[in-house]
């Protein structure tokens, strides 16, 4: 088998750069009446590939096309012609690919991608109904120390609701926090934040009203904890987490009117010209 595949790739590289299925290509393979040809195989193998490799790549290329055309061979003999009839779908599915590639290049040249955050709101204002919670969220930040840190008092202070300061939790925490994350300002899943706090609740709403400073100990750290605001599932979700997926319904909608008056222009364009006629059915 190895010296037979070795002898396909001298072949092979005798024909490759010849016209495809010519008089002078070597069939490889055949299937009923099926039949691979030396130059089916240009480009299968890298430049370089040493000698068993190559091989091993012709072999799996071979393998292949037998038992593909072994099935085609087989799907041909059980169906019946109309069932083999693909003219007018491979047709459908030609007008398809055109259609769509002019609609895009229409839309990559026309479409205005730039919503304002005047839009955004009104959308959200308008149609609120649309932006249920499905879960809890919270703004939220935390620290963790080392359990013995005598950088408690520190944390403590700058987690003070009345003094937060963004630059100062951030300098210090950088400095002493094994970790910490600060989304004073930005709405996360309540059920996120748990995946990096331990915090041990049984009812989230409960938890959320009740608490607004956390710390506790989980050797060997310590956890202090600022619950800064949170919204209970089934409320109305907040603009800025809502803000992204408005622009992207404002943006499909838009894409949508290009579409539909690019569609009417071009009939109308038709009918003022006369460009088609529509023949009575005796």
């Amino acid at each position: 088998m190895t010296r037979k595949l070795l002898f396909i790739l001298c072949i092979f590289c005798l024909t490759s750069c010849k016209s495809k299925h010519n008089s002078d290509d070597v069939i490889i393979a055949k299937v009923h009446d099926y039949e691979l040809f030396a130059s089916d195989l240009k480009d299968l193998v890298p430049k370089g590939t040493n000698i068993k490799d190559s091989s091993m790549i012709v072999e799996g290329f071979i393998d292949s096309w037998i038992r593909k055309n072994l099935i085609i061979h087989q799907a041909e003999y059980n169906l019946l012609p109309e069932q083999m009839d693909f003219e007018q779908k491979l047709e459908d599915y030609r007008n398809s690919l055109i259609t769509y590639a002019y609609e895009s290049e229409l839309i990559r040249q026309k479409l205005d991608t730039i919503v304002s955050e005047t839009e955004i709101r009104n959308y959200y204002d308008q149609n609120r109904g649309d932006f249920e919670l499905k879960y809890n969220v919270v703004k939220a930040v935390y620290v963790v120390l080392p359990i013995e840190s005598n950088r408690k008092k520190l944390f403590r202070s700058l987690l003070n609701t009345h003094r937060f300061s963004s630059d100062s939790l951030e300098y210090n925490a950088g400095r002493f926090a094994l970790s910490y994350y600060n989304g004073y300002h930005n709405w996360i899943r309540f059920d996120d934040l748990l995946t990096q706090v331990p915090i041990k609740t049984y009812n989230q709403e409960v938890f959320l009203r009740d608490n607004r400073f956390i710390e506790f100990d989980d050797k060997p750290f310590c956890y202090l904890i600022l619950i800064q605001d949170f919204i209970i599932a089934e409320s109305l979700s907040p603009l800025e987490m809502e803000s992204e997926n408005i622009k992207n319904i404002i943006i499909n909608k838009r894409k949508r009117e290009l579409i539909s008056k690019m569609h009417q222009d071009i009939y109308d364009k038709a009918v003022k010209e006369n460009a088609f006629k529509v023949y009575k059915i005796k």
